[in-house]
């Protein structure tokens, strides 16, 4: 059984930080590439970030290149979004995200609002 638990997420001032997390567990972690995504309300879900099986290769969303940084760790089958500089616009919920062999995966979401 394929499960996510997604963590991290929480109200926080324009210019903060914080750091995502979503352990992964019910399929083999390394064999997949992992990804972000968000979805803010009334908007379609956008992809944010994207690491490879490996960890050699990322893909940012032009809108948080610079301030977003994706990262894994499979031995701990968790994948991680460091987020800094948080802006008003970053507000959504955010989902972890695996693809490979032919599957797809999709974590719970967890909510992040960015607010004074």
């Amino acid at each position: 059984q394929v499960q996510f638990v997604e963590s991290g997420g929480g109200l926080v001032q324009p210019g903060g930080s914080l750091r995502l997390s979503c352990a992964a567990s019910g399929f083999t972690f390394r064999n997949y590439a992992m990804s972000w995504y968000r979805q803010a309300p009334g908007k379609d879900r956008e992809l944010v970030a994207l690491i490879s099986s490996a960890g050699g290769s990322t893909t940012y969303a032009d809108s948080v290149k610079g301030r977003f940084t994706i990262s894994r760790d499979n031995a701990k089958n968790t994948v991680y979004l460091r987020m800094n500089s948080l802006k008003p616009g970053d507000t959504a919920v955010y989902y972890c995200h695996a693809h490979g062999l032919g599957d797809d995966y999709w974590g719970q979401g967890t909510q992040v609002t960015v607010s004074s």
